[in-house]
């Protein structure tokens, strides 16, 4: 048995997730085993907010700035794996590496070519004393892919069925898809389908003060505004064939005032229902369009806590079933975290870890770089 550590801070940006998860012996491929012990770790607010205003403005800050920043979601990603590891009761020995995806602030695969993710593995890897893979978007980016999203090929490893076509939808602060038609990888296909988490998050912060709508109660507060929401949908991203992927740059407030200028003279929690739609909507509107004969999806990420967009989803895709990755048998906090540690499995083994039918590369790539401890 081998063990890995995945490492996973989203768009949202409301906690690093730590998983330890064990691998068997298996070859050519290792097979996932589970996850042994989990930890979320958490920014500082103050790192949390320089992190945030990275991805919703044009930065203006200075080289140190951005190695103070790089230096700072190191050491935070680097306490969450300690965590994990304390929880788990193993030596640092025990594992082979740690997955850390590090901190998306920038992502523009098709404009500049680039995916940038803050928090230095080498002071990772010294920290902990454990190998760190790290930098996993660039390899795909450069081989003529969209960088993202990654984690479709550990859908189709984890929840792939032949006889069961299901989509694995993860709700964070971006929504992505995972469809899988049937169990053979070359059938699979994923993207990002829009907002999720990221831009009710914002919206709530602005209004309440707190990071996000908790249970969704301010949204169920609300009702839902129609031509909001028609505006929103007529943003282009979300015609737009795949593959293809987005970021919290693409979707932010001020996107909202562009899309709806007449915004400030609506009631907020309106605002709210009316975002929790949206992304109700573009979900269920790709996998109906990409995914027709999907008889299930399963959700995953921390909108599954938000009961307003879990219900809203579950109307709009009848009859599809819609649950968790819980009933597939992976808690669905977990499941980035270990896509990571899985993702590092493969860099360790010399495996390509990108699915191009997903990402547009032009070829299966060994994905990250390896930094030793």
């Amino acid at each position: 048995m081998e063990y890995f550590i995945g490492l996973m801070s989203g768009t949202s940006m409301d906690g690093i997730d730590a998983a330890v998860c064990a691998f068997d012996d298996s070859l050519p491929e290792p097979r996932f085993q589970g996850v042994q012990a989990h930890a979320a770790g958490h920014y500082p607010a103050p790192l949390r907010e320089r992190l945030l205003t990275l991805q919703r403005t044009v930065p203006q800050l200075s080289l140190r700035e951005l190695a103070e920043l790089d230096r700072d979601v190191a050491r935070a990603f680097a306490d969450a794996a300690g965590a994990a590891l304390a929880a788990a009761g193993l030596p640092p020995g025990a594992i082979r590496a740690v997955g850390s995806h590090g901190q998306t602030v920038f992502h523009d695969p098709a404009g500049t070519c680039g995916s940038i993710q803050l928090g230095n593995p080498s002071l990772v890897a010294q920290r902990l004393g454990i190998t760190t893979v790290a930098d996993f978007r660039r390899a795909d980016v450069a081989a003529g892919g969209q960088g993202a999203p990654l984690v479709p090929a550990f859908h189709h490893a984890l929840f792939a069925r032949a006889d069961r076509p299901r989509v694995a939808l993860n709700l964070g602060g971006i929504a992505n898809i995972t469809l899988l038609p049937g169990a053979d990888a070359s059938d699979v296909s994923g993207f990002d389908t829009g907002p999720a988490n990221g831009l009710m998050d914002e919206w709530a912060e602005r209004q309440l003060g707190r990071a996000y709508d908790e249970d969704g109660r301010f949204a169920a507060s609300g009702r839902l505004h129609p031509e909001l929401l028609e505006a929103l949908l007529g943003d282009p991203y979300f015609a737009a064939p795949p593959p293809k992927s987005t970021g919290r740059g693409d979707f932010h407030l001020d996107w909202l005032r562009h899309r709806y200028p007449g915004l400030d003279g609506l009631a907020p929690a309106d605002v709210q229902r009316t975002l929790c739609e949206l992304t109700a909507r573009t979900v269920a509107d790709a996998i109906r369009r990409h995914g027709p004969r999907t008889q299930e999806v399963l959700a995953c990420g921390g909108g599954t806590r938000n009961p307003l967009l879990m219900e809203r989803l579950r109307a709009l895709l009848a009859p599809m079933a819609l649950g968790t990755t819980a009933g597939a048998g992976l808690d669905p906090q977990h499941v980035e975290a270990a896509a990571f540690a899985w993702l590092a499995m493969r860099t360790m083994r010399g495996l390509p870890g990108n699915l191009p039918a997903v990402t547009g590369a032009e070829r299966p790539v060994i994905l990250g770089g390896i930094y030793r401890a």
